[in-house]
């Protein structure tokens, strides 16, 4: 089962830097609004990097990768933080670091253009912020994984992953303030890129 952690922390360290980093990263922003005067001001949000369609900051084009980092409120960066730190290690471990940080950041950033390209048809306000494209992105290589390089995976790892993914989209579509075209285009983001990188990639979990 890959999806089941057995290291220490300074294991976890040596073996995943990349992934600590990114928790490291999240949890930093997130002090660092809360210190500004609150993860969940959507004020806060907008000034420090949340994607919107309000110009000029609809224009901003480092907002694609900012908002990945930043969270609205202590449930919503545990949550995505939690994943990445229970699932994203495996896939570091099998693309290596430098790969690893392209999908995710690829991931992240392809699903807040999906966003932003729907914002864009609103005729109201938006702002989106979170990981969660980036994690879908790491759960869209995975599924790569599964269908097509179905050796490097075992059958309990890939139906854990089956049912995390039918849960991930149903909680996507069911649960309000919820930004599906992250989710959506995250999960087809990593897919993708996974699968350009697939052939370079010749390691087991």
């Amino acid at each position: 089962m890959i999806f089941i952690r057995y290291e220490n922390w300074k294991s976890y360290i040596k073996y995943y830097p990349i992934t600590c980093i990114l928790l490291l990263a999240n949890v930093l922003a997130f002090i660092f609004l809360t210190m500004k005067g609150g993860s969940t001001d959507p004020y806060v949000l907008l000034q420090y990097g949340a994607l919107t369609n309000i110009p000029p900051a609809d224009q901003e084009w480092w907002r694609l990768i900012s908002a990945i980092f930043l969270h609205q409120g202590f449930q919503h960066l545990f949550s995505n933080s939690f994943s990445i730190l229970v699932f994203a290690p495996p896939l570091e471990r099998l693309m290596g670091s430098f790969r690893y940080l392209l999908l995710y950041l690829g991931s992240g950033v392809v699903g807040n253009i999906i966003t932003l390209m729907y914002y864009q048809t609103l005729d109201r306000a938006a702002l989106s912020t979170g990981a969660s494209g980036a994690v879908f992105g790491v759960y869209g290589a995975f599924l790569f994984i599964a269908l097509f390089q179905g050796m490097k995976m075992d059958e309990t790892s890939r139906k854990t992953l089956y049912s995390l993914l039918i849960f991930g989209i149903v909680f996507s579509f069911i649960m309000p303030n919820v930004n599906w075209m992250a989710h959506l285009g995250g999960l087809a983001g990593g897919f993708l890129i996974y699968g350009l990188f697939s052939k370079r990639i010749a390691g087991r979990f």
